[in-house]
């Protein structure tokens, strides 16, 4: 059994968000939220939200002890890519790509 958590267009790039998830990737909940608490990057926030709404899934939906959780697995990908355009000298253009990220985040029970 297991109990899943998404979180979709968050406005950090991926390689920063899995910077982060390789942190609490095979943590119980506890330690994750320890961890998350006091890690001083901007995906710590968000990712803190969707391991509190992963615990929720699991206690609500899948009746699972809260108590015996780990993070089993967590990944991140690309989302979609915000487009803007820099105004550079002699009228040229240049791209700036602002990347989102897709996590999702698997809690199961300890034997």
């Amino acid at each position: 059994m297991e109990a899943r958590a998404e979180l979709k267009h968050i406005r950090i790039s991926p390689r920063k968000v899995g910077i982060v998830l390789d942190l609490i990737r095979n943590k119980n909940v506890e330690l994750a939220r320890a961890t998350l608490k006091h890690t001083h990057k901007s995906a710590s926030e968000p990712l803190l939200k969707l391991l509190n709404s992963a615990v929720a899934n699991a206690a609500n939906n899948h009746d699972m002890d809260v108590t015996r959780l780990y993070v089993s697995s967590a990944y991140v990908g690309a989302g979609v890519t915000l487009k803007r355009i820099r105004p550079k000298d002699h009228g040229r253009a240049h791209r700036i790509l602002k990347r989102t990220s897709n996590v999702v985040l698997i809690l199961k029970e300890a034997e």
